[in-house]
């Protein structure tokens, strides 16, 4: 299976990584996708963060299948990036970390997994994470 993992940080990475360790087979592959808009809207520390949430997902999985890492910066929204990639590869799944939410927010997801979850026809895996 070819699976796209989105991740925005080092601990969505190791989250979705964690979900995904359990279920993946020697000739399974991983393409982890970042997306910043780039420009003057991406600080530095932004852009190393999503290096550092892609490089973390090789630390995690990268022994045991082929992981590819994917760091877009041209401008689009993240959601637009990932089902580009996810397209351009035909993934079998795409596997995200949303936040835990209280009560009262739980029925909205960020606006990327929304936006993912609502425009992909794909199989997908949503997989909660610690707020941050």
């Amino acid at each position: 299976m070819l699976f796209v993992l989105a991740t925005d940080s080092v601990s969505t990475s190791a989250v979705v990584c964690s979900y995904l360790r359990d279920r993946l087979r020697a000739d399974d592959e991983v393409h982890a996708v970042n997306s910043k808009e780039g420009g003057g809207a991406t600080a530095a520390d932004e852009m190393r963060a999503g290096e550092d949430a892609l490089e973390a997902v090789v630390d995690e999985l990268g022994d045991d299948v082929t992981v590819e890492t994917h760091q877009y910066v041209r401008g689009n929204e993240p959601a637009e990036d990932v089902l580009a990639h996810a397209e351009k590869v035909d993934a079998d799944e795409l596997v995200m970390g949303i936040r835990k939410r209280n009560p009262t927010s739980k029925i909205v997801f960020g606006s990327v997994a929304q936006d993912l979850l609502l425009e992909s026809n794909l199989p997908m895996r949503v997989v909660p994470r610690e707020s941050v």
